[in-house]
């Protein structure tokens, strides 16, 4: 299997060294069957949490931790991250399976978490280069029915009952975004004060509950190194309680965006390519979640008010030298893109 785009690991970046010494003396003592011979690289996709390739005799790891430096009190949940994935492992959902967590900010600056390293596909760009036509689809169809898994999951069985606040999903999200936006903005976004201001008055309807992703893309699965299927969703960073269809139309940023928009389709030949329409990528889910509802100029307005937050928290991350990725000032300016092709569909 070729190396993809979002596997690829290379040197630690400076501003995300830590002791590895230390780390190793950590993983003896925690792992003892792990051997040592430590050697750590830095996966170079990703926005947010580090994540780093650990090598030893004879094991691999995967660590993420917190990113260095001043944080938002609620972002960076890398406890969450673990503890969703580790209910989530004992149903089968296609995670990586959990292995330890420290909150010891002695071993290496900040809390993190081991995971095991899986091996498949991960496509920084949703077009899916290199992919045949006829498989595009397949992997599209894996990633609705995932999602839909996802949200059929039963909360109290798994443990996570607790996991979020139930009621008032978008409420709290838009309220949630728009106070981070604003602690951290870095630039004037016209179209961000609109969507603050067209939001409140257009909150999507309905009220129920289920695990949400809330960064659900095609960037963050794995496919199987040759199959057309989803084996793992990784950057569990913004998961929580709340409204199955916030995750949908957050997957379906991409059918809006250009392939230079944060790798959109939008523009591209679908059918030539082997790639749904948004429409059926929806009937998909909706089939696979047994629901009859649609999702909405809304629901779609919604999910890209609060991507161009995350986006424009990207850049201020990337200004203040902390960021998880080396372009992160350069995505973070597609907070501006966002945030109009989201006032593009509140007033469709």
């Amino acid at each position: 299997m070729s190396e993809t785009e979002g596997t690829r690991a290379g040197e630690v970046r400076a501003s995300h060294r830590f002791d590895e010494k230390r780390l190793e003396d950590w993983l003896k003592a925690e792992l003892p069957e792990a051997g040592g011979g430590l050697e750590v690289e830095q996966f170079s996709y990703g926005q947010s949490n580090p994540t780093f390739l650990l090598r030893l005799n004879n094991a691999e790891y995967v660590l993420r931790k917190q990113p260095p430096g001043e944080l938002l009190p609620s972002a960076h949940a890398i406890d969450r991250e673990y503890r969703v994935q580790k209910a989530l492992s004992g149903t089968g959902f296609p995670v990586a399976t959990p292995i330890l967590y420290c909150e010891d900010r002695d071993v290496i600056g900040t809390p993190f978490y081991l995971m095991e390293r899986m091996v498949g596909r991960v496509f920084t760009d949703s077009a899916l280069p290199g992919v045949e036509p006829a498989d595009r689809g397949a992997m599209y169809r894996s990633a609705a029915e995932t999602l839909a898994r996802l949200h059929t999951v039963d909360v109290d069985a798994v443990g996570l009952s607790d996991f979020g606040r139930p009621g008032n999903y978008y409420e709290r999200q838009f309220n949630r975004w728009s106070r981070n936006y604003l602690q951290t903005k870095t630039q004037e976004i016209p179209e961000m004060d609109r969507l603050m201001a067209w939001l409140p008055e257009h909150m999507p309807a309905g009220d129920e509950t289920s695990i949400v992703h809330g960064d659900y893309r095609i960037g963050n699965l794995m496919f199987h190194p040759s199959e057309p299927r989803v084996i793992a969703v990784f950057d569990w960073e913004l998961s929580t309680l709340g409204h199955p269809l916030s995750d949908l139309a957050y997957c379906c940023i991409l059918f809006h965006t250009t392939p230079e928009e944060y790798w959109g389709t939008l523009g591209l030949d679908l059918a030539a390519e082997g790639l749904p329409t948004k429409q059926e990528f929806v009937d998909t889910y909706m089939a696979a979640a047994g629901r009859s509802d649609r999702l909405t100029n809304a629901h779609q307005a919604h999910a890209m008010f609060r991507f161009a937050a995350i986006l424009d928290g990207v850049r201020a991350r990337g200004l203040a030298g902390n960021a998880a990725a080396e372009d992160a000032e350069e995505v973070g300016r597609l907070a501006v893109v966002m945030a109009k092709r989201g006032w593009e569909v509140a007033q469709s």
